[in-house]
């Protein structure tokens, strides 16, 4: 029998990066994604989200559109959806016709979360997907030091100036966009997709268009980000939820919800505004044990940050080989320290402090083990703690 949702009052959902373990394929990181999706539902959970990227050999979600349908299809209470479409990579009428496609077949369950990345000055480019900062390309946050506010970690910003540098996201530019091709600005991308879906689109010149499936699509929209930049200023004078990456740029999450909220305006869909804020956890039955099956993510993070992209995901015995310098152990530092690992008890209580920092309506777990019954296992086990109070 399902458990009951694990919904008040903050929900907590998962977002899925289908990754592929070393020595697997990513088959099976489909097959286990499908499965995980159906433990995590009758866990609870509130939703499941998959995410974009690119020419990585440790990630099979290329193609979230996809895999959110296989999701949506084995499943039939949770919603489901992207974290994020990166809009550097598409136009807004091939997302709003994948994703009314979607709510065709499973009506009022679709989640459509945009991302920013992709974006280089107005043009459509390459890059990681959820790898990079969407705020790669803009001025990045003042220097800092890492500091501790209320218990949780906000360490030093990271800057991926040097990875957008690197010639492997040189190539996934020319892979990932048609020659001579230009995209809208951002905003204006998120403005054409609304219209599309509001069905009253209309051209520079007047011209009506009509997306079928999409037009009337009772999807929820969702506006992801990495900063205080134009991810969070679009979400929040759009009245749209908003969703902010501490698992992918901890060190710039306040400023980033701040942003969201100083910016929002009241819409036709929300009053006030909605944060949903991510988190790396591993939980284990032990502090210890949730350690060594957490250990190979700072090899997996290394990879992404050296310009190769996800690596497959390294198992125990592989993390305790590998040999550390000290600019590899700085490098992936802020994401190896922010990244939540322990029984149920001591992640349920890092997490409240996050909700707390952040004044997050919903929390967003994902949660990479080698071994995927270790990783359906962390999700069980969060989801009864925090049933059982971490909520609260």
């Amino acid at each position: 029998m399902p458990s009951a949702p694990l919904s008040s009052p903050v929900p907590l959902s998962v977002l899925d990066l289908v990754p592929v373990s070393s020595g697997s394929t990513p088959r099976q990181a489909l097959e286990r994604t499908v499965e995980l999706a159906r433990r995590a539902e009758a866990a609870g959970y509130h939703r499941y989200w998959l995410a974009e990227h690119h020419l990585a050999r440790g990630v099979a979600s290329s193609a979230p559109a996809l895999v959110i349908g296989l999701v949506a299809g084995a499943t039939g209470r949770i919603r489901v959806g992207s974290a994020a479409v990166q809009l550097g990579h598409h136009t807004a009428l091939s997302v709003v016709e994948q994703f009314g496609t979607l709510d065709a077949l499973y009506p009022g369950r679709i989640d459509l979360g945009l991302g920013r990345s992709g974006h280089r000055g107005g043009t459509r480019a390459g890059t990681a997907g959820a790898a990079v900062p969407e705020r790669a390309g803009e001025a990045p946050s003042a220097a800092r030091e890492a500091r501790w506010v209320d218990g949780v970690l906000i360490p030093a910003p990271f800057s991926p100036r040097g990875l957008l540098e690197s010639p492997y996201f040189a190539v996934q530019q020319a892979l990932l966009q048609l020659p001579g091709a230009v995209s809208p600005a951002y905003p204006e991308q998120v403005d054409e997709i609304r219209a599309l879906l509001a069905g009253d689109y209309r051209s520079a010149g007047g011209v009506e268009a009509h997306a079928v499936p999409g037009e009337g699509a009772d999807l929820q929209l969702w506006v992801l980000g990495s900063s205080g930049g134009e991810s969070a200023r679009v979400a929040g004078e759009r009245g749209l939820p908003f969703a902010a990456n501490y698992h992918v740029s901890p060190g710039t999450i306040l400023e980033t919800v701040q942003a969201y909220r100083d910016a929002f305006r009241p819409s036709a869909e929300l009053t006030r505004p909605h944060v949903v804020v991510s988190a790396d956890v591993v939980v284990g039955p032990d502090d210890g044990t949730a350690r060594r099956l957490a250990s190979g993510y700072g090899l997996w993070v290394r990879s992404i940050r050296t310009g190769r992209g996800a690596i497959p995901f390294p198992s125990p015995r592989e993390a305790a080989e590998h040999r550390w310098t000290e600019a590899d152990r700085a490098l992936v530092a802020d994401r190896v320290d922010t990244q939540l690992v322990g029984s149920a008890r001591t992640v349920v209580e890092g997490l409240r402090r996050l909700r707390a920092v952040t004044d997050a309506d919903e929390l967003l777990i994902t949660t990479i083990t080698h071994d995927h019954a270790d990783r359906v296992r962390s999700y069980e086990l969060l989801a009864d703690a925090w049933r059982q109070g971490g909520a609260a």
